[in-house]
């Protein structure tokens, strides 16, 4: 109910686009992509702590862009990492938000999730911090403020959207018939069923920045947003045990490759949602990263061909943000991050990100497919990530 009340409310303050005349809108958007790998011997999230990385299959990669319409800027921030504690996460906005001048709602932070990267968040199941890089964290912070101070070659950019059908995930959770759970990651053969019986959201969303000349090339920046767990590469035996960005890696490098553009990934509403070939290693994350790629290819082509449907009129910004109240589970409690130990109830957050009739909305957590389709279907923007 939070999330769909803050997208309505952030919907009555855009000014919707509808059939673009010739003199499209514009924005001006700049944005930064550093390598933010870890050195091989860090201990890696994965799937336990005190993982030690032996290798490294992919970089991990920082990637912000930002959007200015004139009156207002966001700037949205996509890191490969597995995800943040509340506590780095609003001292990074904020301290974002200070250098652009902007309100902390108006820079949306998401972690893609994969698993073959430094343990950046404490996992309350663990008695411990466990491996927690508190250390790695102060240096991206460095790096990350040091980028959003940098930003320049600001570009003038017509805005447009599309969602395509892409089908490269599947729900991980089968319910049979007395209404419990099964996890398919541990029971392989119930795959097919949980496949052919549990929800899947197969939507790619695809946003694409055009300089105002519109030339055939394509866009100069692509956002990209798909709900499948990045754990493709986690093979047993080493491949759990190597640093990588999984398929957004791979989605991001097909992009830059095929049409010689930036690009963002951001994770979709993934709780229940994992790869077609989760854990079998760096040829499924490739396929599943390059599937998604040709997925937003093909919505760059149906925009250039037919700009009147896809590009936004007057491709407006803004940005809310609201905290909630959320209950703690008997088995966490006594267990979680500093502030908020032997807490009942935290404190938790909603955030919505739109630009032109798309909506971005940040939750905390691992929010099930399931949930984001309701966010989805019920929200007042044409698209709604």
């Amino acid at each position: 109910r939070m999330a769909l009340t803050l997208v309505a409310a952030v919907a009555a303050t855009v000014v919707f686009g509808g059939l673009v005349p010739e003199d499209a809108g514009t924005v001006k958007v700049a944005w930064f992509d550093r390598v933010i790998s870890p050195e091989v011997g860090t201990d890696i999230c994965g799937y336990e702590a005190y993982q030690r990385s032996v290798g490294k299959i992919s970089d991990l990669h920082m990637s912000g862009l930002c959007v200015d319409d004139g009156e207002r800027k966001t700037l949205l921030v996509s890191f490969d990492l597995l995800g943040m504690d509340a506590g780095w996460i609003r001292r990074l906005r904020t301290g974002c938000a200070g250098i652009l001048n902007v309100d902390p709602a108006a820079v949306l932070l998401t972690c893609t999730h994969t698993h073959g990267g430094p343990e950046t968040y404490w996992q309350p199941p663990y008695e411990d911090r466990g491996t927690f890089n508190e250390k790695y964290l102060v240096a991206l912070e460095k790096q990350l403020l040091e980028a959003v101070r940098g930003l320049s070659d600001w570009r003038d950019c017509a805005v447009a959207y599309y969602s395509i059908r892409v089908d490269e995930n599947r729900n991980r959770r089968y319910v049979t018939a007395d209404n419990r759970g099964s996890f398919t990651p541990h029971r392989k053969e119930m795959e097919r069923l949980a496949e052919a019986d549990g929800f899947a959201d197969k939507e790619l969303g695809v946003m694409m920045f055009y300089e105002k000349t519109m030339k055939a090339d394509g866009p100069c920046y692509v956002i990209g947003n798909y709900a499948a767990h990045p754990l493709a590469t986690h093979s047993p035996g080493v491949g759990g045990l190597r640093i990588s960005s999984d398929s957004p890696g791979y989605f991001r490098d097909y992009i830059r490759d095929e049409m010689g553009c930036a690009s963002m990934f951001i994770s979709g509403a993934c709780g229940d949602m994992v790869p077609k070939g989760d854990e079998l290693g760096r040829d499924a994350a490739r396929q599943t990263g390059v599937n998604l790629a040709k997925g937003a290819i093909a919505g760059c082509v149906d925009v250039l061909r037919n700009p009147a449907r896809f590009i936004f009129k007057k491709p407006r910004t803004a940005a809310l943000s609201r905290t909630f109240k959320s209950k703690v589970r008997n088995k966490f409690r006594g267990k979680l991050y500093d502030g908020y130990k032997d807490a009942a109830e935290i404190e938790m957050e909603v955030q919505c990100v739109a630009i032109g009739d798309v909506c971005f909305v940040g939750v905390p957590g691992e929010v099930v497919s399931e949930l984001g389709q309701e966010i989805k279907w019920n929200s007042p923007f044409a698209h709604t990530y």
